[in-house]
């Protein structure tokens, strides 16, 4: 493979972490940054609008929820107004009819009236640019990013929607190469908003790039061939998974927020031997649990890897992987080593 460098881009709900991989150059002096989320900074604006008593009009594209979300609920519950393009209204709900139900305004161009506009994207490569432009530092062609993606679900639980993505991989082998996508299934709608940004880029799911990068700790690699749990605490969701070689054995997620210590460690030891059950942490107000019929005994899977901006949470329960010295960049060294697999295997 040819001398190559990537811009990977783990976008969660708490910061956005960048890494300019050079291929040749020492992890740890390529150009790295944690900064805050798309989702946080627009947070941020709805909350100054809502003070300031101004309407608000959203264009751009569909991005990440989470805090913009709530931000924009409370500006509504403040009676000010929220006009909305369809496409960047689906940031709120997949359902438009449900986004309007909220309070907000759907309409085809901006109105005549005064409003904060908000033009939405969970990436905003002219700022990056620019920004690095101040260092002589440039983008490279090539781009990697994970978000985490609900999928498209109108008329049935996103949370279910998900999972069922997440039990679609298990059956199909549950290869970690299989994790990374060029080409996007349509359902994944914020993945595809990220194409129309930056057409040609990689993308992959934020737990699933943190696994990836998990392993890449020493440490942790040592366990993979005989089996181990990975476990990326974000900081809005759990995933856990079984790796064991190439595959991943089973998964599990939840959401941050309804986590104790003990409840984790409650639900990742039952995980492990296969004694949680997927209504169970629907219910539970999670996603779902799945395992792979036929996969290896819960005695291959005695190591943990801990990982994740909320990794506190786990604490005792296993070993905290820091790749490259570094735990707020496992998915963006997750990403580049997903794309450094795929391009290889390209060009065999």
């Amino acid at each position: 493979m040819d001398k190559f460098s990537v811009l990977a881009v783990d976008i969660g709900a708490g910061t956005q972490d960048i890494l300019l991989y050079e291929q040749g150059v020492p992890v740890e002096n390529c150009v790295k940054m944690v900064l805050p989320s798309q989702t946080r900074i627009f947070a941020k604006r709805v909350a100054q609008a809502t003070e300031r008593c101004q309407d608000i009009f959203l264009c751009g594209r569909l991005m990440g929820g989470g805090p913009v979300v709530r931000a924009l609920k409370r500006h509504l519950a403040a009676g000010l107004r929220v006009y909305s393009l369809p496409g960047p209204a689906k940031t709120i709900r997949d359902d438009l009819r449900e986004v309007e139900a909220m309070g907000v305004e759907i309409v085809d161009e901006a109105p005549q009236k005064f409003c904060i506009g908000l033009y939405l994207q969970d990436l905003d490569m002219d700022n990056l640019r620019q920004m690095l432009s101040l260092y002589d530092v440039e983008l490279p062609e090539t781009v990697a990013v994970a978000v985490q993606d609900h999928g498209e679900a109108i008329g049935k639980s996103n949370r279910r929607f998900r999972f069922e993505h997440w039990e679609h991989f298990l059956e199909e082998g549950g290869r970690l190469s299989d994790l990374l996508y060029r080409e996007v299934p349509p359902y994944l709608t914020r993945m595809k908003a990220i194409q129309e940004i930056v057409p040609g880029a990689f993308l992959m799911d934020t737990g699933a790039a943190a696994i990836w990068g998990a392993l890449l700790d020493p440490a942790v690699a040592a366990h993979r061939e005989d089996g181990l749990v990975v476990v990326n605490v974000g900081n809005q969701h759990v995933l856990a998974a079984l790796v064991r070689g190439e595959r991943v054995w089973g998964i599990f997620e939840h959401h941050t927020r309804l986590m104790t210590p003990e409840k984790l460690r409650d639900y990742l030891d039952r995980f492990v031997k296969g004694n949680v059950t997927n209504d169970e942490v629907y219910d539970d107000g999670g996603h779902g649990c799945a395992r792979v019929s036929g996969a290896p005994g819960w005695e291959c899977f005695d190591f943990v890897a801990i990982t994740g901006p909320n990794r506190c949470l786990a604490e005792g329960i296993g070993y905290f992987a820091v790749p490259y010295g570094d735990m707020m960049l496992s998915g963006c060294f997750g990403l580049v080593a997903a794309v450094k697999e795929h391009l290889k295997n390209l060009n065999n």
